[in-house]
């Protein structure tokens, strides 16, 4: 459901407007084609902040791997095509922004505990 309200909404509405969201275009590593993801994000000094959390699951999301191929894409808000370059955070600057989205949505917490074999990634997107 979120994909397609996020599609017909051009991002507009994402994640059923319980969080400010995106709809992310990357482009497959293997395909080459683009893949859209709707996803949560926290505003980050300029940059929009997004979290490879994938529910909390074993493996990574699709888009993360997509990303770290290929880090320049397009992150549609309220409408707006935005190109962006993708940049991981780390360290102290990571858990700061961990901590933004447990503020924003506590669901994460829970999260870091049931991926607990695998590093939820972050990435900073900077608007081009």
């Amino acid at each position: 459901m979120d994909r397609w309200l996020s599609r017909a909404t051009r991002g507009r509405v994402v994640a059923l407007g319980m969080a400010p969201g995106l709809l992310l275009t990357t482009v497959g590593r293997r395909s080459g084609q683009p893949r859209q993801s709707p996803l949560q994000f926290v505003a980050d000094d300029g940059a929009f902040v997004v979290v490879g959390s994938n529910w909390g699951g074993e493996k990574a999301p699709a888009w993360v791997h997509n990303l770290s191929a290929q880090p320049h894409a397009t992150a549609t808000v309220g409408g707006r095509d935005i190109p962006v370059e993708a940049r991981e955070a780390y360290g102290d600057d990571r858990e700061r922004l961990w901590q933004a989205f447990v503020d924003q949505w506590p669901g994460y917490r829970r999260y870091r505990e049931t991926a607990q074999n695998r590093t939820i990634r972050i990435f900073r997107l900077i608007p081009r």
